[in-house]
């Protein structure tokens, strides 16, 4: 009876041990919504990767999926979640614009060729746009394209009417009398070419190379205290990555899993992955560091300044301040709510 109950008391000393481990954890949470280039990270949630990036660093991450992306957006600037994936502009037009301080702890990926402008007819150019309806999802990376698309031409959108649309009807949108031209993003914009083969792809983002890029945002003061999260999410981030280039031993089964989550096969997958840039830990510290990102950055905050996207306070496209990893500052150094270190990306265990 002694033995057993030295034993009891030992085994409940180890349960009470391990569950105050538990309570001590630090917790976070990283919002995500389906696309082929964020699906790395839904892939280390789901393989238990991104679990072992957290035993690591004696963190625990989780990446939660929303099936809305702007709604994961508003739900990060609300205080959520501790992360989100987002695109530049929209890191620097919610949360940004929001007051909320953010960084960029990976640079995930660019789109190159992912978003398009589609007209109908066949040999169609930009200026074929002059008087037309064109649908997109207003103010997004759409928008965005669209806005460089024309300023490249010497248009503007004076020049056309542009008609606000979700991304679930953009490709019946298409087939309507009314609309001359749509601007989206794949899978939609894969659909609308293969179901309308007499149509003209007249821009796509890899005209813009690097403009359209996808980063994981983190709020600034959460890194702070916890830099130990921005290097789980840059190490089980580029794990993942890893397994997509040819030769990997797993990236059939990698590409299988894809796939499967984004309601594809491994055709469409590849297909998909063809437009995206999946930047390697030397590239995005490499493009970050500089001084066409920092010009990139200016073509956005000039957009968001334009739309009418920095807030209501902002005076200017230089209302907010974006700092880069040497500490230099582009916008208002009184309110940098925007950064783009290198040192989680370089620094995370390999």
């Amino acid at each position: 009876m002694r033995l057993a109950g030295i034993f009891a008391s030992a085994l409940l000393m180890s349960l009470l041990s391990h569950t105050a481990f538990a309570a001590d954890t630090p917790s976070f949470r990283i919002a995500w919504t389906i696309y082929a280039g964020n699906m790395p990270l839904g892939y280390a949630e789901e393989t238990g990767i991104l679990d072992k990036w957290g035993d690591k660093y004696g963190i625990d991450v989780s990446a939660v999926q929303l099936n809305d992306y702007i709604e994961a957006q508003n739900q990060y600037t609300s205080g959520e979640f501790d992360g989100v994936i987002a695109i530049t502009l929209d890191a620097l037009t919610i949360p940004a614009a929001s007051g909320v301080d953010s960084t960029a702890a990976v640079m995930l990926t660019a789109s190159n060729g992912s978003d398009g402008i589609v007209m109908k007819g066949s040999g169609k150019s930009i200026e074929d746009l002059t008087g037309e309806r064109i649908n997109l999802v207003q103010f997004s990376g759409s928008h965005y394209l669209l806005a460089r698309a024309l300023d490249k031409y010497g248009m503007s959108e004076r020049d056309v009417t542009v008609v606000n649309t979700s991304d679930a009807d953009i490709i019946a949108a298409f087939q309507s009398p009314e609309t001359q031209a749509v601007v989206t993003w794949k899978p939609q914009l894969s659909q609308v070419i293969e179901q309308n083969p007499d149509s003209t792809l007249l821009f796509d983002s890899a005209d813009i190379p690097d403009e359209i890029t996808d980063i994981l945002l983190v709020h600034t003061e959460t890194l702070k205290e916890h830099p130990e999260l921005g290097y789980a999410l840059a190490g089980a981030w580029f794990e993942v990555v890893s397994m997509l280039e040819p030769g990997h031993p797993k990236r059939d089964e990698v590409i299988a899993h894809m796939a499967a989550a984004v309601g594809t096969d491994r055709a469409g997958f590849l297909k998909q992955m063809k437009t995206i840039d999946f930047y390697t830990r030397e590239e995005a510290a490499e493009l970050v560091t500089s001084d066409e990102f920092s010009s990139i950055l200016g073509e956005i905050s000039s957009f968001a300044w334009d739309k009418g996207l920095l807030g209501p306070s902002a005076t200017s496209a230089d209302f907010i301040g974006i700092e880069f990893d040497d500490g230099s500052t582009q916008g208002n150094e009184q309110n940098v709510k925007l950064r783009f270190p290198t040192s989680y990306m370089l620094e995370a265990q390999r």
